[in-house]
């Protein structure tokens, strides 16, 4: 008789959107992990530099940025270990779980009213979620065949679930904390977790197609590894691997320029903006919700929907990294003579410039960061796949060191030219790309 899980993961399952049914337990385990992360991120210097008689740490500004900076450092770099635990060790399925459960705990411990509870809490975050970060993605990519032409739209509709959960963070755990109790928005979060991890554990059927794909054959099991060393990868795979390591280098330069939306992009907005619309006053800290807005309410089902229209015609990941690359360096062109008008002539300027440069960046978003995580899991071999995962996650983490130390001009260097600077580094970055497109094709091995 037929194995029933293995015919489920031969054939082509579109029970959920078109898409496998995995897709959705990783969509939303994704989205409360998000929630999460993104409502304490919210939170974090608010809290740590308010006032002992407020409820705060009481800390200066440098020193609460330098613990956040380190913090999303850490939070990233993290997937290396986490990887790595997971293909040696765990397995994919049974370090999501964990991971899951340390970043609860983590929130939990915040929730504790004490400086030391307050950093155990981060520590456990960044442990946590090393653990879950880069697992989840890589058993997106394995709910599908290798040559399953909707796998970048898989990718692109997980990414929603980041997207989601960013969005209504701010809203429900940033309120609670700053309006009722710190630590009750901490805790908030960690509640945010324990809803996700219980979906998790629910929809684990609909997980076996991928776990079986990753080598594992039931809950938690380890992967199966091979004996071989890592020095004994065949040609094709060192290729493949070298793929992804030029790839980490213009996914850092893009994320120096698109995280800079916490640093210069936010300063801008706070202080040469006028944050008035249709006769209300808002903070400057709304504008971080347009990304995700763009996100949920058009680009991410658009392009989703485009690459699947497209199929063996669309673009290949290094096309579309260099697209990616391009956007993110128009929004920062758009928003030059915004900066001049702001800083010559001594006006606030229009929200609608940064609208519209945050329009541009979620489109160079979607073009670069789902496909990245989609070309790890069909480009690494498979024994070291969580691995690589882990080593994708720390071009996001270079990339933040790289937004912070850009950031730091902004009071030292005329906008324009800051902005300016790095439009024309992203723009350079994506022409070199676009030359390298076939060298790097033919390392791929035929894999798009």
């Amino acid at each position: 008789m037929a194995d029933p899980l293995m015919s489920m993961s031969s054939g082509i399952d579109r029970g959920w959107f078109g898409h496998p049914r995995g897709l959705s337990t990783c969509f939303f385990t994704e989205m409360w992990e998000r929630f999460s992360f993104y409502g304490l991120r919210a939170l974090l210097v608010l809290y740590m530099t308010a006032s002992v008689a407020n409820g705060g740490l009481a800390f200066t500004s440098e020193k609460a940025s330098g613990i956040v900076g380190w913090y999303g450092f850490g939070v990233y770099a993290a997937a290396i270990p986490g990887g790595w635990i997971a293909d040696r060790l765990l397995g994919q399925y049974r370090s999501v779980f964990v991971g899951g459960v340390i970043i609860a705990l983590g929130h939990f411990s915040m929730a504790i009213p004490t400086e030391a509870t307050f950093f155990l809490g981060l520590c456990l975050i960044v442990i946590g979620t090393g653990l879950l970060k880069p697992n989840i993605s890589t058993m997106v990519g394995a709910l599908y065949d290798k040559d399953d032409a909707r796998r970048d739209a898989g990718f692109s509709i997980f990414y929603m679930g980041i997207n989601l959960g960013a969005f209504i963070a701010p809203f429900i755990v940033g309120t609670l904390g700053q309006k009722v109790d710190w630590h009750v928005g901490f805790a908030c979060a960690g509640v945010g977790m324990v809803a996700g991890l219980i979906q998790y554990v629910l929809g684990r059927p609909r997980l076996m197609p991928a776990l079986q794909r990753l080598g594992q054959t039931e809950q938690g099991a380890a992967p199966a590894t091979s004996a071989e060393p890592w020095w004994r990868f065949t040609r094709a795979e060192w290729n493949r691997v070298a793929a992804i390591a030029v790839l980490f280098v213009f996914s850092s330069i893009f994320w120096g320029a698109f995280e800079q939306a916490a640093s210069s992009l936010n300063l801008f907005a706070d202080r040469l903006t006028h944050n008035r619309a249709f006769g209300f006053d808002f903070p400057s800290t709304w504008y971080q919700s347009l990304n995700s807005m763009f996100m949920i309410f058009g680009m991410a089902p658009l392009l989703a929907w485009l690459w699947i229209r497209l199929g063996p015609r669309q673009p290949s990941s290094p096309v579309k990294f260099a697209l990616g690359l391009i956007f993110v360096g128009l929004g920062f062109a758009l928003i030059v003579p915004a900066a001049k008008m702001a800083q010559q002539q001594g006006v606030l300027v229009s929200p609608l410039w940064l609208v519209g440069l945050y329009f541009l960046h979620t489109i160079g978003e979607l073009c670069l960061s789902p496909v990245g995580l989609s070309i790890v899991t069909k480009l690494a071999p498979k024994r070291i796949v969580g691995s690589m995962m882990g080593v994708w996650f720390l071009s996001i983490a270079t990339g933040n060191k790289l937004a912070g130390f850009a950031g730091g001009f902004f009071d030292r260097f005329p906008l324009p030219t800051l902005f300016g600077a790095v439009a024309v580094t992203t723009f350079v970055a994506a022409a070199i790309l676009l030359l390298l497109t076939r060298p790097i094709q033919r390392l791929m091995g035929g894999v798009r």
